[in-house]
């Protein structure tokens, strides 16, 4: 059978507004944790954007490696690094 991987939601469905963490638990001892937390920057991201960041970390920070990685042109990776930055606080 198949595993399902399950994406954390970001926005609510019903009207659009960031979504906050609310719960946290230990799988190891059932420790709970309630409250208001807000996701990291990092977590806010796409799945898509998360997977940039990941391969440019990967990458050493080289868009020159990462053009070449996604057989795309340095100034559209570029673009998108700054697209990312501007959605960062």
């Amino acid at each position: 059978m198949m595993d399902i991987k399950k994406k954390l939601p970001l926005h609510c469905p019903a009207c659009e507004t960031p979504l906050k963490v609310g719960r946290l638990f230990c799988t190891q001892c059932g420790t709970e944790i309630c409250g208001t937390f807000d996701l990291s920057p990092l977590a806010q991201l796409s799945e898509k954007e998360q997977t940039f960041v990941i391969d440019f970390v990967k990458a050493g920070g080289s868009l020159k490696e990462m053009a070449k990685k996604m057989n795309l042109s340095y100034p559209t990776v570029r673009n998108l690094l700054d697209d990312l930055i501007e959605k960062l606080p």
